[in-house]
């Protein structure tokens, strides 16, 4: 079975965040992590936000592939 390829931007609305191009380029200048810190536990991510993406990747879902490219973009 195929994984889908979501764009960076579905994965933002699915986080209730704002998907713009300026949206996006906002958030991530605004809100950068420490090597040592894994992307779930981020102190800017509400609970479901932290669900959705700690479940993403640990089923290897079809989000993880947006979600990794999250992760290295806050770095």
């Amino acid at each position: 079975m195929e994984h889908m390829i979501h764009p960076f931007s579905e994965l933002f609305e699915q986080l209730g965040l704002d998907a713009s191009h300026k949206g996006i380029e906002h958030f991530l200048q605004q809100h950068k992590l420490p090597p040592e810190m894994e992307l779930v536990n981020a102190p800017f991510w509400n609970n479901a936000q932290a669900t959705f993406l700690k479940e993403g990747l640990q089923e290897d879902s079809d989000w993880a592939e947006v979600i990794d490219q999250l992760n290295a973009s806050l770095r």
